[in-house]
Order: C-alpha cells, then sequence, then structure tokens
C-alpha cells in the first residue's frame, strides 16, 4: 500500500507541475457540460419561411399571419409568381416556402377544401420532419377558427425537395465528412511536429539547409494528400453504402474540400506551436476541432436553436460554412458561386489560422 500511496501522491505532484493538463481535466467536463447544455436542442425556432401569396385575399393575410407570428417561422418576405422557387431554396434566401393558390378564399367560401403547399428544403432531414408537424399543427387551428374541428377548411401539402424521403443519412454523411476532415487533419498535423520536438529531432532538421517555411510545408502536404484521399473514400462509401450521390460538380467540391482543409491543417500547426508534449496537442487539438465541429456547426443541432450568445460563436467556426457548401453541392446540386460568402469565409480562416502558426514557429525555432 505504501508504494501505490507514493506512486498516487507522486502524479499528484506532478499534476500540480502541470496547471495546464490540471485545468484540460477539470475544464473540457465543465465546458462539455455547458455546451450540451445549451447546444444540444431539438426545438426548431425561427425557420426562415418565403410566401407566395397568389390569393391575396383576408383569407391569405390571416393564414400567413398564423405562420409568420407564431415563434416557429420567420418572415423571409414576399416572393413572386415570376421567382424560381428552386433558386430561393436553393440560395438560403429561405428554409420553406408557403404557396397560397388563387382560389384559396372562393374555395373556402364554396364550402370546399382550399390547398396550401408547403416547400421545404430537406437537406437537413430532421429540421423539415420537425417543420412539417409544425406546420400542420398551424394549419389544423385555422381549420378550427374557420369551421370548427368537424369540417376542415384548409388541405396541407408539404413537399420536400433535395430529400424527399427525408433519409437521414442524406443529411448525416456531409456533416460527418467536415467533422471527420476538420478532426484527422488538426490532429494529425499537430501530433506530428509535436512528435519532432519531444523526439528532439527538429532542432536537427533545423540545421540543415531547410527554411522553418519549408520544413513546415514538406511535413503539411503528405497529411492534405491523405485528408483528400480519405474525402475520396468517404464520397464512395456514401453513394454504395447510403446512396447519398453528389449531384453538383466535383471539381467545386474539391476546390471546397481543398480550401476547408488547408484551414484545418493550418490549425494544426498553431496547435502544435502552443504544445510540447503530444499529450498537450492531442487535448488541445480534439477540444478545438472535435467539439466545434460536432456541436456548433449545425451539423447535427440548428444554430437557430440555440443560445444568441453560442450562434455569434459559431460564426467563428469553419465547419459551418463548409457544411452549407457540402451539402449544397451533394444534395441539391448547387454551384460554388451560390456560397461565395461561405468560401470566402473559409479562405479569410485559411489565411489568418496560417500566418499566425507560420509566425509562432519560425519565430520559435531562429
Amino acid at each position: 500500500m505504501r508504494k501505490i500511496l507514493a506512486i498516487a501522491g507522486k502524479e499528484f505532484r506532478q499534476t500540480r507541475r502541470d496547471p495546464f493538463s490540471l485545468m484540460m481535466l477539470l475544464g473540457i467536463p465543465t465546458f462539455m457540460l455547458l455546451l450540451y447544455g445549451f447546444a444540444l436542442n431539438f426545438d426548431v425556432r425561427g425557420v426562415a419561411l418565403a410566401i407566395q401569396d397568389r390569393s391575396n385575399t383576408q383569407e391569405s393575410r390571416d393564414l400567413i399571419n398564423a405562420f409568420v407570428h407564431s415563434t416557429y417561422f420567420a418572415d423571409a418576405g414576399r416572393i413572386t409568381r415570376d421567382n424560381d422557387p428552386e433558386k430561393v431554396l436553393a440560395r438560403r434566401l429561405a428554409k420553406a416556402i408557403l404557396v397560397i393558390p388563387e382560389d384559396f378564399a372562393r374555395e373556402i367560401e364554396a364550402g370546399r377544401m382550399a390547398p396550401v403547399q408547403l416547400l421545404l428544403d430537406g437537406a437537413d432531414a430532421a429540421t423539415a420532419t420537425t417543420v412539417i408537424g409544425y406546420a400542420e399543427g398551424l394549419v389544423s387551428q385555422r381549420n378550427v377558427v374557420i369551421r370548427g374541428i368537424t369540417t376542415p377548411a384548409i388541405r396541407f401539402d408539404p413537399r420536400v425537395w433535395y430529400n424527399p424521403e427525408l433519409k437521414s443519412t442524406n443529411f448525416l454523411v456531409p456533416g460527418l465528412m467536415g467533422f471527420i476532415l476538420m478532426l484527422t487533419a488538426v490532429l494529425s498535423t499537430a501530433l506530428s511536429v509535436v512528435r519532432e520536438k519531444e523526439r528532439g529531432t527538429m532542432e536537427q532538421l533545423l540545421v540543415t539547409s531547410l527554411r522553418p517555411g519549408e520544413l513546415l510545408i514538406g511535413k503539411t502536404i503528405p497529411y492534405l494528400v491523405i485528408s483528400l484521399v480519405a474525402t475520396a473514400i468517404i464520397l464512395i462509401a456514401a453513394r454504395v453504402l447510403f446512396g447519398v450521390a453528389v449531384r453538383g460538380s466535383y471539381f467545386e467540391l474539391f476546390i471546397a474540400t481543398l480550401i476547408y482543409l488547408i484551414g484545418a491543417l493550418s490549425w494544426g500547426l498553431l496547435v502544435s506551436s502552443m504544445s510540447k508534449t503530444q499529450a498537450m496537442a492531442f487535448q488541445v487539438g480534439s477540444l478545438t476541432s472535435m467539439l466545434p465541429a460536432i456541436f456548433l456547426s449545425g451539423f447535427i443541432f440548428p444554430i437557430r436553436s440555440m443560445p444568441d450568445v453560442l450562434q455569434v460563436i459559431t460564426y467563428a467556426v469553419p465547419a459551418r460554412y463548409f457544411l452549407v457548401i457540402v451539402r449544397g453541392i451533394i444534395l441539391k446540386g448547387a454551384s460554388l458561386t451560390a456560397f461565395l460568402g461561405d468560401l470566402g469565409f473559409l479562405l479569410l480562416y485559411a489565411a489568418i489560422v496560417l500566418g499566425i502558426a507560420w509566425t509562432r514557429l519560425a519565430r520559435e525555432h531562429r
């Protein structure tokens, strides 16, 4: 028992001398608890709803008010008959479109059921399913107001685009792609550089004719190639195992993935510049890549359902923008020009993080 207590005492002293590891051991559970508690919200609020009101009557306006004045939907504006609903959904100007036909009021006055249509972006299957339930509830309430419980006045017809079967795999596979690439790229790069530090071989390499920048590029290129190969494997597996095909351009998907990976590898370099051991690099890399990519990117949980503070933080998560691009290209067949804002952020993120990491590592090994 004395030996056991001696070893335990040594470990306690070692932990006390390493405040960073102690902070990670105590901080990660607390951080995950807070993140789970606030970010894991399956309620859907503020869904952007565009409206095409061809009836333009008091009855149609009452139905529109029932939708936009609820907490479930947010008014994304009116669209005319000349607007292409597919372009509205593909460019993410709205998440759903409520279409009210010309004879809506006449059908109600004649005692018949008046049809309305809800067009939904089904790329996020979980959100689309929830939205259909909300819309059915709102239509049922209007039916009670108009004619009572027995005779419905409005026939609700939802139509889901891009994922009509509402398969969760169509939604999850692109998200897994962003999560896996971020995690593996960050950890592989960070651990590779720190491994050289631990073994003392980094100094040996730097006394050669290699400059720090050349060394870092040489060490990251293999992981960039491996990550691109992993991307190809994910796409093949998604097609063969889950039936998820790429509807858009493979070249444009490659460009977006390449920029995303450069940012992830750059973050791995930055983590390595702050870490002295592989254990520390693994902890920091996992915390800063895995958790944001899962909880703060819209991968599983809708960003609009999060508290305002967390919604602001998500703007700094590159996986948020990459998932929008990937889901648009894979599920909707959209062009990269529809996501220039998201692509611009990924470029800016990669440039800033790479510049900081390069500067820190170059200064460290002068």
